[in-house]
């Protein structure tokens, strides 16, 4: 396995043991928002959540779906402190099929039972392909960091 390959991979790995996303985006006036979203994993660094399409980064997305997102883990202790940022787009997902293999999984991943599938029912499904990921892990050494340029050519 060649070195991006693993580094994808523990980054990948990360983010399957996380559950919030800190989400960045711009609105039309250059104002930053960030809000915190539960987030599902899949295909790769991909992220996945339902936001209502009224809430202020949902609204700033449709104006520019340019954003950036870091997760980490909660720590008292700076050498155990881990995480993710990323930069990328984030788009809402049409297709149905996918949306409900999400919903399922979202609801199951976050022990949502039928109380919130009304509200999921209503949201819009954004999805989060990064485009460049720098991945911080003090619990090796202080200031151990690598980045990943996900773009394509």
């Amino acid at each position: 396995m060649d070195r991006n390959r693993k580094r994808l991979h523990r980054v990948v790995d990360f983010l399957e043991t996380e559950t919030t996303l800190a989400l960045a985006t711009v609105a039309k006036d250059g104002s930053p928002c960030v809000a915190p979203l539960f987030y599902l994993p899949r295909e790769g660094p991909r992220l996945f959540w339902f936001s209502s399409s009224t809430s202020r980064h949902s609204r700033n997305l449709r104006e520019n779906p340019s954003a950036a997102g870091t997760v980490y883990c909660r720590t008292g202790d700076w050498k155990k402190i881990r995480g993710v940022q990323m930069r990328g787009s984030a788009l809402p997902v049409s297709d149905p099929a996918l949306r409900r293999t999400i919903a399922k999984e979202y609801a199951e991943r976050f022990h949502l039972g039928t109380l919130f599938e009304a509200a999921i029912s209503k949201s819009t499904l954004y999805c989060f392909q990064p485009e460049w990921v720098r991945y911080i892990d003090n619990s090796r050494r202080f200031g151990y960091k690598f980045e990943i340029s996900l773009a394509g050519p």
